[in-house]
């Protein structure tokens, strides 16, 4: 499968396939096909696989999460039994199913077991024949339609024979990712100045421009429709829009006031990044969190800019650091810059600000990291039980980016608190920097009696 483009970004939520069969059959060497790559270990000893090891897979263009599992006998003792067990959670918690079956040895016992358990799960499955290296033994792969799953697709996992239309079938299989909006590509980046009226949003766009291209006026509410201004600096073009201060909620602004407050939110929406304009002599009001909690939910990438900075003394400064600890402690990973745009001090540092909030807002963890990064938590600092129980994160996959977006696939819903936890590790260990992380929990479905 050495058709993959490494370089094609998957759309939306990335799919989960379970890898299922007997011990043996070559499910690990299918996986290494799969993912165009050596990382399963193969060895033709029964048992080498035991848990659920999840790989990124990607095909014509779509991504997919792979999780090979152990070797699975319905009817297994002991160790047997454990790896078993770990093939039925990948089952409960995959979008699909890839059976493999020994087209050498036919239709097992066991595989009739599997089967069963297969139909109750619901879950869409395809048939693979593995061990098929001629025509005589694609024949006999035939027999195969007796297991009720369809269509078996006969492939070679050593050699590579039949795994593309394998391949086909699984993304067939697979549910589509949603619809996203199409990014701008290849245009400057876009960057919202957004802020309460008169906190210098106006001055600071034409101190990056290095002209007055904005009207300036100490009369709160200069500024209504949003502006575009295209800027170069440090030798890079970027799109900045001015938007109009947001003085109060949308549904309790009225007339023009209204429509400025829907086309700032709409400007949020159509940035990459948006830098909050805080007055530094003024204390951070309700209205100043209410804009934080806009951008934040828009998914953007953030940056925080103090302005009039030379107007504040040294008690002034101890004031807002303790209002920075209460009121901003939800958005520690935002880069936080001090700036005159009257003056110009500091606004230079802007620039390095932005860059490193997008750079975290575009961060992609590769799977393997991401997991032995989550099982080294979960065993250092488990969930805490709750009413007799103990959630645990099985494994993890990385939905998406702009913002990063995490899926966990849990065997209960986990407390808000331990999520936090989670998302303040994740920040220590790979930086998410300027960005806000969305983490999705997947819970065990239950079994089905």
């Amino acid at each position: 499968m050495t058709e993959q483009d490494e370089t094609t970004e998957a759309a939306g939520p990335v799919p989960v396939l379970a890898v299922v069969g007997r011990p043996n059959v070559g499910k690990s060497t299918l996986v290494n096909r799969m993912i165009g790559r050596r990382e399963a270990v193969v060895e033709d000893v029964p048992g080498v696989t035991r848990d659920r090891v999840p790989y990124d897979a990607l095909w014509n263009g779509r991504a997919f999460t792979v999780v090979d599992t152990g070797g699975w006998d319905p009817d297994a003792r002991g160790m047997a039994h454990a790896i078993a067990g770990q093939a039925e959670v990948a089952v409960s918690l995959a979008d699909a199913v890839l059976f493999v079956v020994d087209a050498t040895v036919g239709i097992t016992d066991a595989d009739e077991a599997v089967v069963r358990i297969l139909r109750k799960s619901g879950k869409p499955v395809v048939l693979a024949a593995n061990k098929v290296d001629d025509a005589r033994t694609e024949a006999e792969s035939h027999a195969l339609w007796n297991l009720g799953l369809g269509e078996p697709y006969p492939v070679s996992a050593l050699h590579g024979r039949g795994s593309g239309d394998l391949l086909d079938a699984v993304l067939a299989a697979l549910p589509d990712p949603p619809p996203e909006a199409e990014p701008e590509e290849d245009g400057p980046r876009r960057v919202a100045i957004v802020g309460k009226p008169n906190v210098g949003k106006s001055s600071l766009l034409n101190r990056l421009a290095g002209e007055e291209r904005v009207v300036v006026d100490n009369v709160a509410g200069t500024t209504v429709d949003p502006v575009d201004e295209l800027v170069e600096l440090g030798g890079e073009w970027w799109r900045f829009i001015d938007t109009a201060g947001i003085r109060r909620r949308v549904k309790e602004a009225s007339g023009h006031e209204y429509y400025a407050s829907l086309r700032t939110a709409t400007a949020i929406d159509r940035a990459e990044v948006a830098v909050l304009v805080l007055d530094a002599e003024q204390s951070i009001s309700e209205q100043d969190l209410r804009i934080l909690q806009t951008v934040r939910d828009a998914g953007r990438a953030l940056v925080i800019a103090f302005n009039k900075w030379d107007l504040v003394d040294d008690e002034r400064r101890r004031f807002l650091e303790r209002e920075v600890e209460r009121d901003l402690v939800q958005v520690r990973w935002a880069p936080r810059v001090n700036i005159t745009a009257r003056t110009g001090w500091h606004v230079d540092r802007l620039v390095p600000a932005l860059e490193k909030a997008l750079a975290g807002w575009e961060t992609r963890v590769p799977t393997g990291a991401l997991n032995a990064f989550l099982g080294r938590l979960v065993a250092e600092h488990p969930h805490p039980v709750r009413g007799g129980k103990q959630p645990r994160v099985l494994f993890g996959t990385q939905a998406g980016t702009r913002p990063p977006t995490f899926v966990l696939f849990t065997t209960g819903k986990l407390d808000q608190g331990y999520e936090r936890f989670i998302e303040r590790r994740l920040r220590e260990e790979f930086g998410f920097v300027g960005t806000p992380i969305v983490l999705n929990q997947r819970p065990r479905e239950k079994r089905k009696r």
